[in-house]
């Protein structure tokens, strides 16, 4: 689920190009795009579904009309997560290939497909039309520079009571992790949440999800797992309130709104919020 097509390079941890010319060999299939691991596409769909039916309970919960999926690789989250919940889904994948596989793997929903955009996250530029922004499995292969540029444009992209939806694989071990196969970084879960302040982001909740098979992570690294973020532009003001999940074994830190403190406690099976 490549998200890069440029050639700009990070400090030589990020070659846009290589990741590009990696996934070009990867087969149009959830094994594939799930580098191997496909055998936990249910137990990811169902956890992210809970997720997401937590934020259509808010107080003023995101709209059903538009999402947009990042890194779509060939539509997996559209198809399984996305559609039935929205009116219309537009995806953005950079792999020919990919994208050109979207509409048979959809399926009988294509009528809910709009717009897909053959272009790298770094470069795409949304307008404002979006209920929700799902990005996924994808932001390890973007510089911290271009990061941090496309989380603000997703931000200003999202209609009033919009959310962005971040699920990604973090380091626990405190340290980035490379992978030089397809040029791309895991990193740690201070690293997100100094990046998600850059763009004025704020958390208010954290929380986990135990489910994966040990190992199981989308990554080279042992030492991971994988945290589901989501930001809302507030209102009145123009800050972004934040709610926060980590999908991983062993205990999670609860955050309390307008607090840097954790709050260690066990979590039993599935997402749980307080």
């Amino acid at each position: 689920m490549n998200m890069n097509i440029s050639n700009k390079k990070n400090d030589g941890s990020i070659n846009y190009e290589k990741s590009l010319q990696y996934w070009a060999d990867i087969p149009p299939t959830v094994d594939g795009v799930l580098g191997g691991f496909g055998f936990i596409s249910n137990i990811d769909i169902e956890g992210s579904e809970l997720f997401l039916k937590c934020l259509f309970s808010l107080d003023n919960p995101p709209l059903r009309n538009t999402a947009l999926d990042c890194g779509a690789g060939i539509g997996r989250i559209t198809k399984l997560l996305l559609i039935p919940h929205f009116e219309r889904v537009e995806i953005v994948e950079p792999n020919e290939t990919f994208i050109n596989s979207i509409k048979e793997f959809v399926g009988e929903h294509e009528s809910k497909l709009g717009t897909l955009y053959k272009v790298g996250l770094q470069e795409f530029k949304p307008i404002r039309k979006y209920d929700v922004i799902w990005v996924q499995w994808v932001l390890g292969y973007l510089t911290d520079e271009d990061l941090i540029a496309y989380l603000i444009r997703c931000r200003d992209a999202l209609e009033e009571d919009g959310v962005i939806v971040v699920k990604e694989n973090v380091t626990s071990s405190g340290k980035i992790e490379k992978d030089h196969t397809d040029s791309s970084v895991t990193r740690t879960f201070k690293q997100y949440i100094s990046i998600f302040k850059k763009c004025d982001l704020k958390r208010i909740k954290q929380c986990k999800q135990a489910n994966f098979p040990n190992g199981a992570t989308v990554t080279t690294g042992e030492d991971t797992c994988s945290m589901l973020t989501v930001a809302r532009r507030g209102t009145p003001r123009k800050s972004l309130e934040w709610r926060t999940a980590a999908a991983c074994d062993g205990d999670a830190a609860l955050w309390i709104q307008g607090s840097d403190r954790p709050v260690k406690g066990a979590f039993s099976r599935n997402f749980h919020y307080t």
